[in-house]
């Protein structure tokens, strides 16, 4: 397989809900082998129905996915093979150790012990990276949730698969948990591994993924590289908070003023000169100011402005003149 194919291609996929919702409408993109992708979006955005297309969990209404260049319709074991999820919801065995369990899931795609690629010592591997060692001989029931997640995590992996999809990985897991598993997967990410993450901790999007697909009710509202969304959708801030005796922005300053839930107040500062221009008019207006910072830009901003799921409006910045 060249690396001119791609590890995942999305085309056009329509998902139509007997009697319900369309939870996909056109979706389009591609991720070339050995990238770090980002798939983002809130609640309802269709990413679960888009994830299980992909798994051949489900069936698109319109359109087609390949993994690795293999249609999962057309070719379902080979597109399998090529590919490793792990789930948001914790799924698992309680008759089986964690050992046991990542030899029955190696058995699912015809390899054994001896595999020279996914043997015993793959095993041994994964369990060592997600600290699962000195778990290997014990009953899943026996483990806490966050080693529960663990053992996903490595099931998703026993195969060696090329792809690998992180469906909300870290959700409700310790620090420990989050440094052992990103520290893993961005190795693998490092040999040519291929890693979609789906995560509302957008900090770990903004971290890891080197581009990025926002979807809003089944559609793609943005796709690009992550730096580039930050650059053109989100705007480094001047948050300050006034003191002494209240008193009114000036109208000029009030027309692009937001007044945040702490009680400060944000500015758009696109350059240095903006930010002189906007203390200036305060000291002229004779308002002072308590505290002050320079708030950059980060991916939550890009998200908000996108997807308009933002908390609900703020209340209007009084003005003068």
């Amino acid at each position: 397989m060249t690396n001119s194919v791609p590890a995942l291609a999305v085309r056009n996929v329509a998902k139509q809900y007997r009697n319900g919702p369309r939870a996909l409408d056109g979706v389009s993109f591609d991720v070339a082998q050995g990238e770090f992708f980002g798939l983002l979006g809130p609640n309802g955005a269709g990413k679960t129905t888009l994830i299980s297309i992909i798994a051949g969990l489900a069936r698109a209404s319109a359109g087609n996915v390949s993994v690795m260049g293999h249609d999962v319709v057309a070719e379902p074991a080979l597109a399998r093979m090529n590919l490793g999820v792990v789930p948001q919801e914790l799924v698992f065995d309680p008759f089986f150790t964690v050992r046991e369990t990542l030899s029955f899931t190696r058995g699912y795609y015809g390899l054994g012990a001896r595999d020279p690629r996914c043997g015993d010592d793959w095993i041994d591997e994964v369990l060592h990276n997600l600290d699962l060692s000195d778990k290997a001989n014990a009953n899943m029931r026996a483990l806490s949730g966050g080693m529960k997640r663990r053992v996903l995590v490595a099931q998703a992996l026993v195969h060696r698969p090329p792809v690998i999809i992180l469906d909300e990985p870290t959700a409700g897991v310790d620090v420990e948990l989050r440094h052992t598993l990103w520290k893993f997967i961005a190795r693998l990410n490092r040999e040519g591994c291929t890693v979609i993450l789906t995560t509302h901790y957008l900090e770990e999007a903004q971290q890891y993924c080197g581009r990025i697909a926002m979807l809003k009710l089944g559609r793609v509202v943005a796709l690009d590289r992550t730096q580039a969304l930050l650059r053109r959708q989100a705007a480094t801030r001047l948050v300050f908070r006034l003191g002494g005796e209240l008193a009114a922005l000036p109208a000029d300053l009030a027309a692009g003023a937001e007044a945040l839930p702490d009680g400060r107040l944000a500015l758009a500062a696109t350059d240095a000169g903006a930010i002189e221009s906007a203390l200036r008019r305060l000291r002229e207006a004779g308002l002072q100011i308590d505290d002050i910072e320079l708030r950059h830009a980060d991916l939550e901003d890009v998200f908000l402005r996108l997807t308009g799921d933002a908390p609900e409006p703020a209340a209007p910045v009084a003005t003068v003149g």
